[in-house]
């Protein structure tokens, strides 16, 4: 660098030397006054050339001034570090006789467990692709017990009640009480009862409102209840239609309504041990003003709920299932649009809905006990406990005849797959 400055001062005072002797070569002859000049002895590309590389000095300058400037601080001694944690203890110690104990900052609070409270969905496969083996129903810490929202949107006949019907039945499996908000007013028992749900401990509403059928919710989940389903929130009307004419335009009130309710049921459901499915229908809209040929399916009842939701999974119905050309059943793909305790979002489970009947439950078992060894496969039968059966269906037909067969295997496969 000292180079690069001792020759531009060199520079500088042969230009000004030549400066001066100009003047006083002016009447000279043609030849003495074509004597090259000391600076032009320098081309130009090495003037440029010199400049840039000072300029470029100047940057890395700035450059290491700015790292100066963000250096990181330097470690407390030991009486300042004292002193930061004592006055951290007093703002602590104040929190929790200002407000509850709910304030309390701690990781205490959750060190007994960082896994959730799950109940199954009824299917393996969804179970699995949730990654905590069903639908987060609480959080366990020490001071309470926070309860979560879900929510299952789709087309008509994608098999959104089935699925929550399902999920029913795995809580009463496990003592848990349940409740319906039939909004739609199309609950059928017979086919609830074929799932599996026992109705006589379900709790079924049919409110006259949205506002009726919100508060039921929240009255509920401040309950000691497991599992409360709202069927759907689409069929949730607000009073001033239902009081008003048909004509009138009631925009936005349904969302509205939805966000004012979500945020109470909200701070109610942080202190129960609840879990809320709402299912939702879907409706089709043009994305933007600009682009008027195109169009998106949106959930209905705003925006709130999806922010609300731990869980959202959206259902769509991919092929009729046939046996002996006669329509069966459905095939549904589920597919994860988020989750907020597994990294498991865009995931999707192909699950069988057999009509009047549920989840093709048997023929999970035996697809993802024999990719584990749990049922060993031999060519198209099945080895179940010793006993050799021919094909498929005679295996699903044996596992759904022996119950205590199939929830033994499916016990294994759940701990092979989500107590690892």
């Amino acid at each position: 660098m000292r180079g690069l400055l001792s020759s531009s001062a060199t520079l500088l005072r042969r230009a000004a030397a030549a400066a001066a002797a100009r003047p006083s070569s002016a009447g000279c002859s043609d030849a003495a006054a074509s004597a090259p000049s000391p600076v032009r002895r320098f081309p130009l590309q090495f003037r440029m050339r010199k400049t840039r590389h000072f300029g470029g000095f100047c940057q890395e300058v700035v450059r290491r001034q700015q790292q100066l400037d963000y250096e990181s601080d330097p470690p407390l001694d030991g009486a300042q570090a004292l002193e930061n944690e004592s006055t951290l203890n007093v703002a602590v110690s104040q929190l929790a006789s200002d407000f509850d104990r709910e304030s309390n900052l701690c990781l205490e609070r959750f060190s007994r467990t960082r896994r959730a409270s799950a109940i199954s969905t009824g299917s393996l496969k969804l179970d699995l692709a949730l990654g905590i083996g069903g639908l987060p129903k609480t959080l366990p810490i020490r001071v309470s017990l926070q309860g979560r929202m879900v929510e299952i949107f789709g087309k008509e006949a994608s098999g959104k009640t089935t699925l929550a019907l399902h999920v029913v039945k795995e809580a009463q499996k496990n003592g848990g009480c349940c409740a319906y908000i039939d909004a739609e007013n199309a609950f059928n028992p017979s086919f609830a009862e074929a799932v599996g749900v026992d109705t006589e401990r379900l709790l079924i509403a049919q409110p006259d409102s949205a506002e009726n059928s919100l508060s039921i919710v929240n009255t509920l989940v401040g309950g000691s209840i497991d599992v409360v389903v709202v069927d759907s929130v689409a069929a949730l009307v607000p009073k001033c239609e239902l009081e008003g004419e048909i004509y009138m335009n009631s925009e936005d009130i349904q969302s509205r309504l939805m966000t004012r309710a979500l945020r109470k049921i909200q701070y109610t459901l942080c202190r129960s041990e609840t879990l809320i499915i709402f299912v939702n229908q879907v409706r089709t809209k043009k994305s933007s003003k600009q682009s008027p040929a195109i169009y998106k399916e949106v959930a209905c009842g705003g925006n709130a709920l999806g922010f609300y939701a731990a869980v959202r999974m959206r259902t769509s119905r991919r092929e009729l299932r046939y046996s002996e050309d006669q329509a069966t059943g459905i095939g549904i793909s589920v597919q994860i649009i988020k989750n907020k305790l597994a990294p498991a979002t865009l995931k999707e489970a192909a699950i069988d809905i057999r009509f009047g009947k549920g989840i093709c439950h048997e023929s999970e078992i035996l697809e993802m006990a024999s990719s584990i060894g749990v049922i060993v496969k031999d060519g198209c039968g099945y080895w179940i406990n010793g006993l050799f059966l021919a094909d498929k269906a005679a295996a699903e037909k044996y596992l759904h005849e022996n119950a205590a067969v199939a929830d033994e295997i499916c016990s294994t496969v759940r701990s092979q797959f989500f107590e690892r």
